[in-house]
C-alpha cells in the first residue's frame, strides 16, 4: 500500500511536467494581434517552455510580436522591460506565459493562471488525498 501512496505523491509532483511541448501563437511585428488557427506552433519540446508576447506601441499604432521561449529567456527579457512597459508612444511591454495558447488577446476578467489547476489535472489532488488515507488504514 505505500507503493500506491508514493506512486500517488510523484504522479501528484510530475503530473504538471508531464505535458513536454506546449502551442504558442506566433507572429512578427504585426498590426493585428495575431490569434488565430494559422498563428499557432508547436514550442520545442523541452526547450521552449513558454510563450511570449511583446506589445510595442509605435507612431502608427500597436504592434504585436509573439512567439515560444525557454523561461529563462523570456523572464530575463520581461524584467528587463518592465521600466518601459508604459502604453505610452515607445512602449515595450513583455510578458510570459506557461500554459498552451496563453500569449492569446486577454478577455474581460478571466481566472488568475497562478491559481488555476492546469487542464486535466484537477483531478490530481484528490487522488492522492484519496490514495494516503487509503494508506493509513
Amino acid at each position: 500500500m505505500r507503493l500506491v501512496a508514493v506512486s500517488a505523491v510523484l504522479l501528484l509532483l510530475l503530473g504538471p511536467g508531464l505535458a513536454l511541448q506546449i502551442q504558442c501563437y506566433q507572429c512578427e511585428e504585426t498590426t493585428h494581434d495575431c490569434a488565430s488557427p494559422e498563428f499557432v506552433v508547436n514550442c520545442t519540446v523541452n526547450v521552449q517552455d513558454m510563450c511570449q508576447k511583446e506589445v510595442l506601441v509605435k507612431d502608427d499604432g500597436i504592434h504585436y510580436r509573439k512567439s515560444c521561449a525557454s523561461s529563462g529567456a523570456c523572464l530575463i527579457a520581461s524584467s528587463g522591460y518592465q521600466q518601459f512597459c508604459t502604453g505610452k508612444l515607445n512602449s515595450v511591454c513583455i510578458t510570459c506565459c506557461n500554459t498552451p495558447l496563453c500569449n492569446a488577446p486577454r478577455h474581460k476578467k478571466r481566472p488568475s493562471a497562478s491559481g488555476a489547476a492546469a487542464p486535466g489535472t484537477a483531478w490530481l489532488p484528490l487522488l492522492a488525498s484519496v490514495l494516503l488515507a487509503s494508506a493509513r488504514c
